[in-house]
């Protein structure tokens, strides 16, 4: 497997760990919000790193995923396609 494809892979499962990640915690937050909030009824410095972490995380990682399948010269996958072919050369 070439170097840039196992590195877009990598960016690409980030992507879903980041996104699957602030949805989970995101959830949890609307179950339970009592657990987030100290005495002042302030977001506990953890609960904000999180729910806007996750999403940055998953943010930057769908950047750099648009970067290494350019670099690594693929096609936009369809649904469903793990490796999408390569691009062919323009005429």
């Amino acid at each position: 497997m070439e170097t840039a494809l196992a590195i877009w892979l990598a960016f690409r499962a980030l992507r879903w760990i980041g996104w699957l990640a602030f949805f989970g915690y995101t959830i949890a937050f609307l179950l339970n919000p009592e657990s987030h909030f100290n005495s002042f009824r302030q977001l506990y410095h953890s609960t904000e790193a999180a729910l806007f972490g996750f999403a940055l995380l998953a943010i930057f990682a769908g950047f750099f995923e648009l970067m290494m399948r350019e670099r690594a010269g693929f096609d936009r996958p369809n649904i469903g396609t793990l490796i999408p072919p390569q691009k062919r050369p323009a005429k």
